[in-house]
């Protein structure tokens, strides 16, 4: 983390919440000025990749949620929230990628492939 970073943290900064990836969540201390917002931030846990942020931390960030508690409701068909993996070896690559061997499905004959004369 940026020296600044975590010296304005130290010296403004309250924390308000913690996410399962380990990343804090920040509020300013003091009150805003009129017709402004309280400033908030995040404190990444490792690489600094803002699709680790799951979606509630996301809305809080953005001021269109109240901070999410950790004794909030899941429902069974929600997933595990997962940063994005492009770039690593658990990105998804489709049937016929270059590094899955490159060999995709044969044509079912709906088009014909461009010859020059």
């Amino acid at each position: 983390m940026n020296i600044g970073t975590s010296i304005y943290t130290w010296l403004h900064g309250r924390q308000i919440g913690q996410d399962q990836f380990g990343n804090r969540y920040y509020e300013h201390k003091s009150e805003p000025a009129v017709g402004y917002k309280r400033k908030r931030w995040v404190i990444y846990n490792g690489i600094v990749e803002a699709s680790k942020v799951p979606a509630e931390w996301h809305a809080w960030l953005h001021y269109t949620a109240e901070a999410p508690l950790e004794t909030e409701h899941e429902f069974e068909w929600q997933k595990e929230h997962l940063p994005n993996l492009t770039g690593t070896r658990y990105a998804y690559r489709p049937p016929g990628h270059v590094l899955e061997g490159g060999k995709r499905a044969a044509a079912t004959g709906d088009y014909e492939a461009w010859t020059p004369n």
